[in-house]
């Protein structure tokens, strides 16, 4: 009977044992996100510094859907476009509780911006820096049935009229802006900026005749429908898509474009929050739908962790303050 007894005692053990175990198993498998049992309590809001509709919108959405899988939430976006695509950001710093539950995306501009104007927010203080993203990729393109059929043409046109060449990109003082200034002052004369809210609004001016050409990402699926040419890749290397559009540096303009499009909070945001969203979104970042969106709109996957992200942003601030001093800009 005493054996008996103990038999019992020892299964009944080893049960408990087997089930502790597999509450552990279990724990692991749940999302980072749920690991402190408050975070998300709720839907995240995720501001887009772009309308709806365009090429960066439309991948971000995607990447959303994926995330929101993850956290247990839906993150549902918010269009916020204008101030040079840094007004999402710097209204949710401003106006946000820094409890993961608002987050925005962010690029360079946010960086630049300080240096060319006064503005409410200062990107060293007034962050808390997630995840880097992508990279974008830059070209200077005009309609396919444009009187330029390359870059050659299209600058000996610019330098004979001054000012007459028209160039959209989104928002003044932004990457594309930057480097349409470079490219003209390389060549000795003047461009007209003309700046959009996102890339579906500028992409219908070109198409419209409204600008001449655009100098900004997200192009690639009008070229791979012939609705445009590409004159030049605007970055270090060319695209995988496009190997027979050369650089502005093969062509001889040392002259490239660039923006880090990452998640950015409110500051002083808790490091477990962080974590939770950085998970997340890097595991989202893997989500086949979102790696189709981004093969589609030709963007560079340049992840950054928090930490990482957060170098990068000082470094990025000081690289921009170079730049704007180099081409002696300033903004009303």
């Amino acid at each position: 009977m005493r054996e008996t007894t103990c038999d019992q005692w020892f299964f009944r053990a080893k049960a408990m044992l087997r089930a502790a175990v597999a509450a552990v198993a279990m724990m692991t498998m749940v999302p980072a996100a749920f690991a402190s049992g408050q975070f998300p309590t709720r839907q995240i809001e995720f501001w887009v510094p772009f309308p709806p509709g365009g090429p960066t919108d439309a991948s971000l959405r995607v990447l959303m859907a994926a995330a929101g899988k993850e956290l247990g939430q839906q993150v549902i976006p918010i269009n916020k476009p204008g101030a040079g695509a840094t007004l999402a950001a710097q209204v949710m710093s401003q106006s946000s509780t820094p409890d993961g539950h608002t987050v925005s995306m962010v690029a360079s501009n946010i960086f630049r911006m300080p240096h060319l104007q006064k503005t409410p927010y200062d990107p060293l203080k007034d962050f808390t820096y997630i995840i880097g993203l992508t990279n974008y990729r830059y070209g200077l393109v005009v309609r396919n049935d444009a009187k330029w059929k390359n870059l050659e043409e299209f600058l000996a046109y610019a330098k004979a009229n001054p000012g007459k060449v028209t160039v959209g990109a989104v928002g003044v003082g932004s990457s594309g802006h930057i480097a349409m200034e470079k490219l003209a002052r390389a060549v000795g004369t003047q461009m007209t900026f003309v700046p959009y809210k996102g890339g579906a609004e500028e992409m219908l001016a070109l198409m419209g005749g409204e600008v001449d050409a655009i100098l900004d990402p997200g192009w690639g699926q009008h070229a791979a429908t012939g609705k445009i040419r590409p004159l030049a890749i605007v970055g270090e290397n060319r695209f995988p898509r496009f190997k027979d559009v050369p650089t502005l540096k093969e062509l001889g303009y040392d002259i490239t474009a660039s923006s880090q499009v990452g998640i950015v909070g409110p500051k002083g945001m808790d490091p477990k929050v962080v974590k939770a969203l950085h998970d997340a979104f890097k595991k989202a970042m893997r989500d086949p739908a979102y790696i189709k969106a981004m093969e589609t709109i030709d963007l560079e996957e340049v992840y950054l962790s928090s930490e990482e992200f957060t170098k990068f942003a000082f470094e990025q601030y000081e690289r921009e303050k170079r730049t704007v001093q180099q081409l002696n800009i300033k903004l009303n």
